[in-house]
C-alpha cells in the first residue's frame, strides 16, 4: 500500500520522470543494443494482450503507419491527458490510414476499464512483464514505463521518436509528423 501510495505520489506530482531519470543507464534491449531504438530501424513487434484479451501485434498493420505511444499508468492525469488527445485527434489520424497503440504495464484488466471510462477508440496493449517496453529500449521504473512515443511506417522502420513528451499537445505533434510520411 505504501508503495503505491509513493507512486501516486510521484506521477501526481510530475516527479516520475525524476524517478525514471536517477533509474540508472540505458536500458538494454534484448537485441543487444542500448537505449530507445533510433530512426531508421526495424520496429519490433510488438506483442501482447489488448484490453479485451485479444492479442495484437505490430504485424498486423503492416503496410500502414503506426503510433506506438508508452505511458506510465492508466487514470493518472498526465496518461489520461495525452490518451484523451490521442482520442480527440483519432479521426484525423484515422483519415491518414494511422494506426494507435498504447502500450503501458497495466493489465488487460486495468486498460478496459480505461479505455470503456475514456471511450478511447484505440487499443491499449499490456505489456506487464515490460518485454514490449525492454525492446522499445523504454525506460522503466517501478513498472510504470517512461513516456516515449514511436512513429513507425508501412515498412516497420522507426520513422520518428519522442523521448519527452508534452502529454496535451502530443497528439497533434505525432500527427503532423504523421501526415508527413510518404
Amino acid at each position: 500500500m505504501r508503495t503505491r501510495l509513493v507512486i501516486a505520489l510521484l506521477v501526481a506530482t510530475g516527479l516520475a520522470g525524476t524517478a525514471y531519470a536517477c533509474a540508472g543507464g540505458p536500458v538494454k534491449r534484448p537485441d543487444g543494443g542500448e537505449g530507445l531504438l533510433p530512426v531508421g530501424s526495424p520496429a519490433p513487434d510488438l506483442s501482447g494482450k489488448d484490453e479485451r484479451g485479444a492479442v495484437v501485434g505490430l504485424r498486423d498493420y503492416r503496410g500502414s503507419a503506426v503510433v506506438v505511444y508508452f505511458y506510465p499508468k492508466d487514470e493518472t492525469p498526465g496518461c489520461t491527458k495525452e490518451a484523451c488527445a490521442f482520442r480527440d485527434n483519432y479521426q484525423a489520424f484515422e483519415t491518414k490510414g494511422v494506426h494507435i497503440l498504447g502500450v503501458s504495464q497495466d493489465t488487460e484488466e486495468i486498460h478496459r476499464q480505461f479505455r470503456t471510462k475514456f471511450k478511447l477508440p484505440f487499443a491499449l496493449v499490456a505489456d506487464a512483464d515490460g518485454a514490449i517496453t525492454r525492446a522499445y529500449g523504454v525506460k522503466s521504473t517501478l513498472g510504470m514505463s517512461s513516456r516515449v512515443t514511436f512513429l513507425v511506417d508501412g515498412q516497420g522502420r522507426i520513422a520518428k521518436i519522442w523521448p519527452d513528451v508534452d502529454p496535451v499537445v502530443h497528439a497533434t505533434e505525432v500527427l503532423a509528423a504523421a501526415s508527413a510520411l510518404k
